[in-house]
C-alpha cells in the first residue's frame, strides 16, 4: 500500500499554525515568502528531505495546496511514498532517522558501522 497522502494538507496547516502560534483553521490559504521559507525548513526537519526548489519553483508556491504538492513530490522522489520506507513514516533515510538519530547499518560495505547516537562522519 502506498502512502501518497504524506504530507497531507492537514499536516502542512499544522506546521504553518505553529509558525504563527495559531489554530490550523486560522491559517490563510495564501503563503508569503517568509511563511514558505519557514515551512520548507520545518518540512526538512520533519522529513529529513530537502525539496528540490529552484527560484522559479519557489516563487510558484503561493498556496497551502501548492506546498502540499511540492512536499509530496519530494517524499516520493526520496522513495518515501511506499509504506514501510522513507522518512514520512518515521523510518530511516540515508542512515538518519527523522528524529536525527542514526541507524545500526554500515556506512558502506567496508566502512565502519554507524550506531544509534553516534556522530556521522
Amino acid at each position: 500500500m502506498t502512502d501518497l497522502a504524506r504530507p497531507d494538507r492537514a499536516e502542512v496547516l499544522e506546521m504553518l499554525a505553529a509558525f504563527g502560534q495559531r489554530a490550523a483553521e486560522d491559517v490563510p490559504d495564501e503563503l508569503g515568502s517568509l511563511e514558505l521559507t519557514w515551512l520548507i525548513a520545518e518540512f526538512e526537519q520533519r522529513y529529513g528531505i530537502e525539496p528540490d526548489l529552484d527560484d522559479e519553483a519557489f516563487e510558484a508556491v503561493r498556496t497551502v495546496d501548492d506546498a502540499v504538492e511540492v512536499f509530496r513530490a519530494a517524499v516520493l522522489a526520496a522513495g518515501g511514498g511506499a509504506a514501510g520506507g522513507g522518512a514520512a513514516d518515521g523510518t530511516a533515510v540515508d542512515g538518519a532517522a527523522v528524529d536525527g538519530s542514526t541507524t545500526d547499518t554500515p556506512a558502506d560495505a567496508t566502512g565502519p558501522a554507524v550506531t544509534a547516537g553516534a556522530a556521522r562522519p
